[in-house]
Order: C-alpha cells, then sequence, then structure tokens
C-alpha cells in the first residue's frame, strides 16, 4: 500500500522537477474509542508553508479516497466522512500538520497519505509516505528472535536473515557492508503470521561471491523505535546439525518443529524468488535440512 507514494515520487521526478516529499511517521496504533494522531511535515520549501494540505485514506486493496483538505487554518471534510471526528491542526513556526481522528473504530484502520500541490514548473501533487493507522488492543512488541542463516552453494554465499514475532507488522530491513547499504542481490518476502497469532515474522536475504566470505555483512532491522543490526560473521552454517539439544533426563531430543518452521519459511522465500539462480540456492538449501531432519529422526 505504500507503494502509492513511491510511484507518485516517481511521477514528480519525470517531469525534470523534485519535490519534497512530505515527511510522515510510518505507522500510527490506536485503541478503540481512543484518539488517533498523524504527523504530516513539508521540509525545505524555502521558509512557512502555507498553502493546501490534502489528506487521503486508503483502505487495502481499494483506490485512494481524498478524506479532507486544510487551507488557511481551516478544514473541509469530503462528502462520506463524519466531519466532527476529524481535526487538523499546524503546528506554530513549523511546517508540521497534525490530523487526529477521534472516537477511532475498526473501519478507521487505513493507510493515510498527506499531500500538496507544487507549482515549480508542473503543476503536480506530492504525496507523503503514508501513516498507516492500525487499531488494536494490542500494544507494539518487538521481535522475539532474529538470527542468520548461511548457505554456500559453488562459488556463491546466500544469508538469509530471520526475523521473527513482532507487531505490529510494519518494519524496515536493509543490508549493509558496515559503510554503505547494500541493494544488489538483496530481497526481502512480505511480513506474514500464522493461523491464530498475532505476531508477524519477515525474511530478507543476500547473496555475494563466495570470495567474500570473509567480509562482515549486517542485516539491520529497524521497527518501532528499536534499531538493531545483525553481522553475518554470527551466521549459523545451515550445514551443521544444529537443532539437537540435551535436557536432562530426556537425553537427546531433535527439534522438528523448529527445523520445519525455518523450512515452511524458506519454501515461502522460494515462491516469492524471481531469480533463477536464486531459486537453485535455496532449494538445494531446503533439500539438505530436509534431508538432515529425515537422517537425524532415524536417530531419535
Amino acid at each position: 500500500m505504500l507503494l502509492l507514494a513511491a510511484l507518485l515520487a516517481t511521477a514528480a521526478w519525470s517531469c525534470g522537477f523534485a519535490q519534497e516529499i512530505p515527511i510522515q511517521s510510518p505507522i500510527s496504533i490506536t485503541k478503540l474509542k481512543k484518539s488517533a494522531q498523524m504527523i504530516c511535515e513539508i521540509q525545505a520549501l524555502g521558509g512557512n508553508f502555507d498553502g493546501i494540505i490534502h489528506w487521503y485514506q486508503q483502505k487495502e486493496d481499494k483506490a485512494p479516497e481524498r478524506l479532507l483538505f486544510f487551507s488557511g487554518g481551516k478544514m473541509v471534510v469530503d462528502t462520506g466522512f463524519q466531519a466532527n471526528r476529524y481535526l487538523v491542526e499546524k503546528v506554530p513556526d513549523q511546517n508540521q500538520y497534525v490530523l487526529t481522528i477521534k472516537d477511532v473504530i475498526p473501519n478507521d484502520a487505513a493507510t493515510y497519505y498527506c499531500a500538496y500541490w507544487d507549482m515549480t514548473g508542473y503543476y503536480n501533487k506530492v504525496f507523503g509516505s503514508g501513516t498507516k493507522l492500525i487499531v488494536s488492543d494490542k500494544g507494539s512488541s518487538a521481535p522475539v528472535k532474529s538470527e542468520i542463516l548461511k548457505k554456500k552453494h559453488e562459488n556463491l554465499i546466500t544469508y538469509v536473515c530471520l526475523i521473527e514475532k513482532f507487531y505490529p507488522e510494519v518494519i524496515r530491513v536493509t543490508w549493509t557492508d558496515g559503510e554503505k547499504e547494500i541493494t544488489d542481490n538483496v530481497g526481502k518476502g512480505d511480513a506474514w503470521k500464522p493461523a491464530k497469532e498475532e505476531e508477524y515474522s519477515i525474511g530478507s536475504w543476500l547473496t555475494i561471491p563466495a570470495e567474500n566470505k570473509n567480509k562482515n555483512y549486517y542485516c539491520k532491522y529497524e521497527h518501532e523505535s528499536q534499531q538493531r543490526s545483525l553481522p553475518t560473521k554470527d551466521s549459523t552454517e545451515t550445514s551443521r546439525e544444529e537443532d539437537c539439544s540435551t535436557y536432562p533426563g530426556n537425553g537427546t531430543v531433535f527439534n522438528r518443529d523448529h527445523l520445519m518452521h525455518r523450512t515452511a519459511y524458506l519454501v515461502y522465500i522460494v515462491l516469492l524468488l524471481k531469480s533463477s539462480m536464486y531459486y537453485l540456492i535455496v532449494l538445494f538449501f531446503i533439500y539438505r535440512m530436509w534431508a538432515s531432519t529425515k537422517h537425524q529422526g532415524k536417530k531419535a
């Protein structure tokens, strides 16, 4: 859904002008009957911005719909919305605008975009990155577990970064080499959650030449106010028989559930891969894990 803002921003560049994209916080979690607030900031416009601000509401799998516009200190709510539930205020001496939704109900759950008309050159409406409003009584929770799995295949090494059990689902995952962000040979699946669970998980992968095996890369994630970087030098070699644990009185117990969870997740990643090279690498990885499971099962 947030792809809308990126597409609209790209359209602005295509005309030869680079407008400033309004800055919005990515997510807002609000309980039922409480008030939700979303900030829109217009930066680097050479002074105080006094133009018209528009707010759009986009529900999942639907086109954006204008909610209201704010001009000269006055707000006008579009037909189809309850005017008494919305409020827009401009922060004094700043180019910040705050949208408040009162008495939040489940139907308010959507992504809200602020926008303005830029009249330098062509007449373009520039959209912000969007704020996703989640209506829930559940508070945010940081990832319970995160790790990097490693697999070498011929002259390539693939690192799979797994981040598990977090809420809400909005999370940013990037790869760096310690100095700058890596964008080549990087992939990321969508956040997903098992049935009957509320926490989400996500996976991202990086493929590098085998000659760079001694170089340290980092999988970095940002979720709510938490940030963490995982170094690849601490990654788990997947060819190792790693899911065996010894418990007092029980001998060696093979944790099939944990391994099958990883395998199922990697199958999901394979379905998202577009490159046949990546497909073969990860498929080989899954086969090795399946073979290890079968072998260990006979020993149990």
